[in-house]
């Protein structure tokens, strides 16, 4: 079967709004270049004014409430507004109020709510001040509109107060937190477009006269400084002007089809999107503005500007595009054509790769669809790199978006509506240079829209310890999900296991809902009678049971038993009492707060659902097509409407009647597995295999069926091993008359000690006095390698530039002719080597047992396992073999090496 995939994202943080910083260094990074004169002056009269502008916000912050009583004073009639203002609760002293004649005696909360006391602030300029706030808001600065009624506090209702005030600290917070960025960016995000919205829940003309009315009471803390109260004019003013403005429309998506995805955007997010300079080629522009488009044209193509970055430019082209002679779009094509474009973006990569390149420096976005990429491919395999190009500058995209003079640009996040199948590749597109992904993206991810369905679970990636999982869908492997597409689509289903026999199962028999699944399913809890059925008698023929019953039914709706103070007392007893059924009661029990607190309240929608079905339709969802109506529904009508929709459902009749508590019907095979495994449920012989014990053949032939005598064994021993082993030479010093012998023992252990000859002129000046005295007899051969290992030549080559383990092996390998035995071999020389020393540890081995047993004294050690048999050959065949400098690899190492996965 195959599926069609939807899309994959990848994670992307959009930019909220704009500060002068951002905005600053934002336009020279596009530019690739140094911020010029300009914007270097306006950072620094940004951050000169910093401190002022942090001032600012902090005084309208702590006035906050005062300037929007006054606000809400002008607008509301009635009562006292800021008794519905929410606000967190703070440490502050409390505001003095006062009670007027009416309400004197009354709750002031209640009062301020009934109108019958009067709001007055305490610490303020008294009656002159209140004269001068009246003259204030009546005089010419706050124009009233026309059509303007103050509202009626108790006909607007406390909740829409409650509203109607947030919304006016909410745009306060906005003005601080513009002035704070220097740019009124923010302003623009999220007023313009309100004034719609405000109008068909109060009054637009109403908003507009408290805005400038807060406008008013702000100035007045800033009166005896002209800068701060220019500021908040400044941005009052900006506040005003955006909600005046209309609601923006949606940015549409200029596509030669309706049926592809992501055709608008709202304005809003355009307005919030980070801003990019256009450039356009103008015949009246200056020399230095047509240079800037040039460089912006090589930017788009080559991903760099060429003349800084390779002191390379097209200058016959340049000269063309100022001139007038040819157009920009005609100047991309003949880039995108040029000898280095081919170079750098066509040669390096194959065709797809360069197929998806040549898409985000001509078109400025990633390939669309699959059948897209594939005929662009077929044109860029028949023609090669123009016929791509030509193809591409000649489309109708390009010139709806790009035209005969415009520079293309990268039509990114913000700038237009995104698809959702090409998300994450096209985000990697344009944040990643073209030699930092050398493999294509889109042509592999839209070829996993089509294929069969892989062995993964239905609802995905999720990090969900139950087997049940929801989300997105990716495959079971090793792949980051968040840039993948989700192979999973409508028409898939979910692949479930019947609690029963097999021949019951719902898609090979849909009428076996409604039978039981007897001894092979879960246990079913069922009355016997139904209400009514006795004239009104109750149906309790037995405690136990009808209690039994009840439980059952808890359990399987909660999951749990509940406290006693979580049980729907009433409801039991109406059942007990035949007043209701028990499709009945599991509906009162799923719509209970304990029900909805544990599986609505805390979880997203597609959890909610999946579990609630489990619970009571006895099955996890068939497929995203059933879980998409549910979701529907509870955005609609909401959780409610999905009990109802459940329980009333044709399935819960068939399945359950009027008389059954619901119980698992189906699970899935993970859950299964699962349940299988869980300790205490495994079967004696789960998961065994019968084996038949067979001896093997090698250990037929190797069994001994005769009596063998002792040189038998010794022939068999040494069968297949040549005499080398016999005609290894031995050193002895028997004689020490005979210097030439005693000569040659010298050279051997040097060879042995050093792995080659020494030089003359290093025996004379450090081993003159070990040789006399091995001649003279003062010291035996033993005693002579123990000096040799004790020399600072031996320390300098085989002890410093080496780790503890590779010294270890080195001096077995020289001291006692063999690779180190094990594991514990080494943690023994290790311990000596680092409490006592190099010294110790030559001295350990020299002395040891060992070293005793097979060279004595007068023995130069050799190499003791030249060939096979032998206990610990492989190990010392490759410590000889190989060149003491060749590699730091260790023979025997002490943890066994990591594989990269």
């Amino acid at each position: 079967m195959s599926i069609t995939a939807s899309g994959g994202s990848s994670v992307a943080r959009p930019q909220l709004y704009q500060t002068v910083p951002t905005s600053t260094i934002a336009q020279a990074e596009q530019q690739d270049r140094f911020p010029d004169g300009r914007e270097l002056g306006e950072l620094k009269s940004f951050f000169e004014s910093g401190n002022k502008r942090i001032e600012i916000a902090q005084i309208i912050t702590k006035n906050a409430d005062l300037i929007v009583s006054r606000a809400a004073n002008r607008i509301f009639t009635g009562g006292s507004p800021m008794a519905f203002l929410e606000k967190p609760p703070v440490d502050a002293k409390p505001e003095t109020v006062t009670a007027s004649a009416i309400g004197e005696g009354l709750d002031v909360k209640k009062g301020m709510t009934l109108g019958t006391v009067t709001y007055v602030e305490s610490g303020g300029g008294g009656i002159l001040d209140g004269i001068r706030s009246i003259f204030l808001s009546t005089g010419n600065k706050v124009a009233v509109p026309a059509g303007f009624r103050p509202i009626n506090i108790a006909r607007y209702g406390p909740s829409n107060m409650q509203k109607s005030l947030r919304d006016l600290s909410w745009m306060l917070r906005y003005v601080t937190y513009a002035i704070v960025a220097g740019d009124p960016n923010i302003l623009t995000v999220n007023v313009r477009g309100l004034r719609e919205v405000i109008e068909n829940a109060c009054s637009s003309a109403a908003t507009l006269v408290a805005l400038q009315e807060m406008k008013v009471s702000a100035r007045k803390y800033f009166q005896a400084d002209e800068e701060a109260q220019s500021i908040v004019t400044d941005y009052f003013d900006v506040l005003v002007t955006e909600f005046q403005a209309p609601s923006p429309s949606d940015k549409l998506r200029q596509r030669p089809s309706a049926d592809q995805q992501g055709l608008q955007l709202p304005q809003s997010y355009f307005n919030a999107a980070e801003r990019r300079k256009k450039f356009v080629m103008k015949p009246g522009l200056s020399a230095l503005e047509k240079q800037s488009v040039v460089k912006a044209a090589y930017r788009q193509i080559f991903e760099r500007d060429i003349t800084r970055a390779y002191s390379q430019s097209i200058s016959y082209l340049e000269s063309q595009v100022k001139n007038g002679d040819i157009s920009m779009k005609e100047f991309v094509r003949r880039l995108a054509k040029s000898p280095l474009y081919r170079k750098q973006f066509f040669e390096p990569f194959i065709n797809s790769r360069a197929l998806e390149l040549a898409f985000r420096h001509i078109l400025g976005r990633g390939p669309s669809s699959r059948e897209e990429v594939q005929s662009y491919f077929a044109i860029v395999s028949q023609g090669g790199l123009s016929a791509l190009v030509d193809a591409l500058v000649d489309s109708q995209e390009y010139s709806d978006y790009f035209g005969e003079e415009t520079v293309p640009y990268l039509r990114g996040l913000g700038q237009e509506a995104q698809e959702s199948r090409n998300w994450g590749m096209q985000q990697d597109l344009f944040n990643y240079s073209a030699p930092f992904r050398k493999v294509p993206q889109f042509i592999t991810t839209f070829a996993q829209y089509n294929r069969p369905l892989p062995d993964q679970h239905v609802y995905g990636a999720g990090n969900d310890p139950l087997e049940i999982q929801f989300g997105a869908i990716f495959p079971k492997e090793t792949r980051n999900p968040n840039t993948r597409p989700a192979p999973f689509g409508k028409d898939t289903r979910r692949i479930l296991i019947h609690r029963g026999p097999a021949t019951n199962n719902q898609t090979g028999n849909p009428r076996a809902r409604g039978e039981f699944p007897g001894t092979l399913g879960p246990k079913v809890f069922r009355l016997d009678q139904l209400p009514g059925s006795s004239n009104g008698a109750s149906v309790k023929y037995s405690e136990s049971s009808t209690q039994k019953l009840i439980s059952a039914a808890y359990r399987q709706v909660f999951g749990r038993d509940v406290y006693d103070g979580q049980r729907q007392k009433v409801a039991e007893i109406k059942l007990e009492n035949g007043d209701i059924t028990v499709r009945e009661f599991v509906k009162i029990l799923a719509k209970s707060d304990v029900f909805r607190n544990l599986y609505w309240s805390s979880l997203y929608v597609c959890k909610a659902v999946e579990y609630i079905h489990r619970r009571l339709l006895g099955r996890p969802t068939y497929g995203r097509q059933e879980i998409n109506s549910y979701f529907d529904l509870c955005a609609k009508k909401g959780f409610y409407a999905l009990i109802d929709a459940l329980v009333d459902s044709p399935e819960y009749t068939e399945a359950f009647g009027e008389d059954t508590v619901p119980f698992e019907r189906y699970l899935t095979p993970a859950g299964m597995q699962l349940r299988m495994a869980r300790p205490g449920a495994l079967r004696a012989d789960y998961a065994t295999k019968v084996t038949v014990e067979t001896t093997p053949r090698f250990v037929e032939l190797g069994q001994v069926t005769e009596t063998r005598t002792n040189p038998d064994i010794n022939t068999r021993v040494g069968q297949g091993v040549s005499v080398q082993r016999q005609q290894t030479k031995l050193f002895k010093l028997t004689d020490r008359g005979d210097k030439v012998a005693v000569k040659n023992l010298i050279a051997a252990a040097y060879r042995q000690i050093f792995e080659r000859d020494l030089a003359p002129y290093v025996i004379q000046t450090q081993f003159t006095g070990l040789e006399s005295k091995l001649s003279n007899g003062e010291i035996t051969v033993k005693e002579f390698i123990e000096g040799l290992g004790c020399s600072e030549l031996y320390i300098k080559e085989f002890y410093t530039p080496y780790p503890n383990t590779k010294v270890i092996e080195l001096g077995t390998k020289h001291f006692l002719g063999r690779a180190p035995l094990n594991q514990k071999e080494i943690q023994t020389y290790n311990q000596i080597l680092a409490s006592s020393g190099i010294r110790a540890f030559i001295g350990a081995m020299v002395n040891g047992m060992e070293y005793l047993q097979l060279f004595g004294e007068d023995v130069v050690p050799y190499r003791r396992f030249p060939t096979l048999p032998a206990a610990n050959f492989p190990n010392t065949e490759k410590l000889y073999n190989k060149l003491t400098k060749q590699d730091k690899e260790l023979v025997v190492p002490s943890f066994e090496p990591v594989v990269r996965r």
